[in-house]
């Protein structure tokens, strides 16, 4: 089975770019107009994120994030034979941001939020990296895809944890200087053990996972954001926090992480993972005022 599907899906990344944007656009027309794959929770989130904005305002972003979703997924076929020439032209940004800091003999955090296309990033980080790049994901439950996708993911060297062992699995790269790239802006399993601060103006639990990992290997963190530039082009903007986290106070990192989101999605509102549910936990001022940051 592995090899019928990886087969396919290489043969599938051969096509034209243009070609498989014509198959991505069908895909949107059908995912948008007849399925309606969870349009009530994208708007829902845009309505809470930008009620300064008219309706058709958020309509249009709505649409631009789905065409934005399904070029994601199907960009993500080209990739399976995509050469580190082509990666390097069609995804640029500042590395030596990052790179600079090998030098120093420190570990790296980079703190992100969902933004389209995370592989694309994930090869363009480890292609062009000093460090080697250690990627948390999400198992997928096919095995014989779930073993295709972590092949091609791992094809510039990034180290693949699934999120599933990373309590295990992250103890073997402790002794070594790494990048470890985290999304941060994921909701909590459990408001009672998060933070709260604003995300665009409402009272949000964000986990603290990052933060913690941060001061306890007193790891450079590098804020990251990438987007579209053009249909198949993306960019990278990083941004150097801070080499001492634990210089600073506590809750300030992930403060800072979700404000840095915010002004990214702010600048590219269709770039964003909408679908999924921001704001499903409600602030309880008393219950929750000892976690607010």
């Amino acid at each position: 089975m592995y090899y019928i599907i990886y087969g396919f899906l290489y043969a599938l990344s051969l096509l034209p770019w243009c070609v498989l944007y014509i198959i991505s656009d069908g895909i949107y027309l059908l995912m948008y107009y007849i399925i309606g794959y969870r349009k009530d929770v994208v708007m829902d989130n845009l309505t809470i994120a930008f009620p300064e904005k008219t309706a058709a305002e958020r309509t249009a972003i709505m649409k631009d994030f789905y065409k934005g979703f399904i070029d994601n997924f199907i960009e993500t076929i080209k990739l399976f034979s995509i050469s580190g020439e082509e990666l390097n032209k069609r995804f640029v940004g500042n590395f030596e941001v990052v790179n600079d800091l090998y030098a120093t003999g420190k570990k790296v955090q980079l703190h992100s939020g969902h933004f389209f296309n995370w592989e694309f990033a994930n090869l363009g980080y480890s292609h062009n990296f000093k460090y080697p790049l250690l990627t948390v994901y999400m198992p997928i439950s096919n095995k014989a895809l779930d073993k295709i996708f972590i092949n091609m993911r791992k094809k510039f060297g990034a180290n693949l944890i699934a999120a599933t062992e990373f309590a295990t699995k992250f103890a073997g790269y402790n002794k070594q200087q790494y990048c470890l790239a985290l999304v941060g802006d994921q909701n909590p399993g459990s408001p009672e053990n998060a933070y709260w601060t604003t995300f665009f103006g409402k009272m949000t639990p964000i986990v603290k996972g990052p933060e913690r990992g941060a001061r306890v290997a007193n790891t450079a963190i590098v804020m990251c954001n990438f987007y579209k530039v053009k249909r198949g082009y993306y960019k990278t903007d990083l941004v150097l926090l801070t080499t001492e986290p634990r210089s600073l106070p506590q809750g300030e990192i992930t403060k800072q992480m979700i404000s840095f989101v915010e002004d990214s999605i702010r600048k590219h509102p269709s770039g964003y993972l909408w679908s999924h549910r921001r704001w499903k936990w409600e602030f309880d001022a008393e219950k929750y005022k000892k976690m607010v940051i």
